[in-house]
């Protein structure tokens, strides 16, 4: 079983009169809302509202809780994508920089280029995309100047997914940056959504043994699949935030992607749940052709948040601002992955 678990209720609302990033509520809804900021910027940006004297939206998002907009990430049509906040005091265990990331906007003029973003995602392409190449560098300059302890990542939606292979690409580079990425898809079918829990749970055996072999076969012997294991096992240090909605087919398959490790490696099937893990149908089939391999949105480790009430509609259930609803139920768990079998 996971080795921590808590499940806790919070009620009331939060009001802030300095950052209090000790408290967990505090520190999700800070986030939340630094990643709102960003979609707002991008809305503003849309409808032509410029400074205070234009009655821009954004600001209040991250100036509420004392940071600073350090700078604005763009796409290269000029849409931002994401924003590098700075908070200028001095203040314990709190990050200089926090580095946001929004997701899809559903305007027509912007629409189009983040839907691609979310293709490139699903075909395990988006390390191509011109958003990722555009992040990485600047967050590169971040952590080069103010150091890896001193930045956070956060996104939503299909900002989390840049934020996830920013994270990841960090990672291989030496760096374990803190990460909080909401509602982060996961491209798979979302058997979490089944209400049967033995059939659900047959449907993952089955899948995972078919992933094994498909994995066996294109990988070949045991001298490469060992090869091709390391570059998953070396996340197994670096342990991202997922938040998730048991609701929201985007992101609800982290529940079970987690729960079926543990199932299987409690079933005696763990070499198994091992080799098709690290793999994505998606990947397997890109690697056979000679494309790329590692599958983003699968992780060794990680902290999983999952919201625990009641959110009918994808539109609650996918959205950014339930996380910094002062209702929140949750349920959190910590997968750890570990190097032996």
């Amino acid at each position: 079983m996971p080795s921590k678990r808590h499940i806790f209720s919070l009620s009331g609302p939060v009001h802030l009169t300095a950052v209090d990033w000790a408290n967990p509520h505090h520190r999700r809804s800070i986030l939340a809302s630094l990643v709102q900021g960003v979609y707002r910027q991008e809305r503003d940006r849309l409808e032509k509202r410029q400074g205070r004297d234009n009655q821009a939206l954004a600001p209040p998002w991250w100036e509420s809780f004392h940071f600073r907009l350090y700078r604005v990430l763009t796409d290269v049509d000029g849409s931002i994508i994401g924003a590098i906040y700075e908070y200028p005091a001095s203040a314990p265990n709190l990050p200089i920089y926090v580095i946001a990331f929004r997701g899809i906007i559903k305007k027509l003029s912007t629409i189009l280029r983040d839907l691609k973003s979310g293709v490139r995602c699903i075909l395990n392409d988006l390390h191509r995309s011109s958003r990722f190449q555009r992040a990485m560098p600047a967050v590169m300059e971040i952590v080069a100047s103010a150091g890896a302890a001193n930045v956070l990542l956060a996104g939503h939606s299909m900002g989390s997914a840049i934020a996830l292979l920013v994270g990841k690409k960090m990672v291989k580079m030496g760096y374990l940056l803190e990460t909080f990425l909401f509602n982060p898809p996961f491209v798979g079918l979302p058997i979490e959504l089944i209400k049967d829990e033995k059939l659900k749970q047959e449907i993952r055996y089955a899948t995972t043994v078919v992933k094994s072999g498909l994995a066996i076969a294109v990988e070949g012997d045991r001298h490469h699949h060992q090869h091709s294991h390391e570059p998953f096992a070396a996340l197994s240090c670096w342990f991202p935030q997922l938040l998730v909605n048991k609701d929201d087919p985007f992101c609800a398959e982290y529940i079970g992607y987690f729960r079926n490790r543990e199932d299987m490696k409690q079933s005696g099937a763990e070499k198994i749940e091992r080799v098709a893990g690290k793999s994505s149908i998606t990947s397997l089939i890109s690697s056979a052709v000679g494309g790329e391999s590692e599958a983003l949105h699968l992780l060794p480790s990680a902290y999983l948040t999952i919201n625990k009430g009641s959110t009918p509609g994808f539109r609650r259930a996918h959205g950014i601002h339930q996380w910094w609803d002062p209702s929140f139920t949750c349920e959190s768990l910590q997968y750890q992955y570990h190097l032996q079998y």
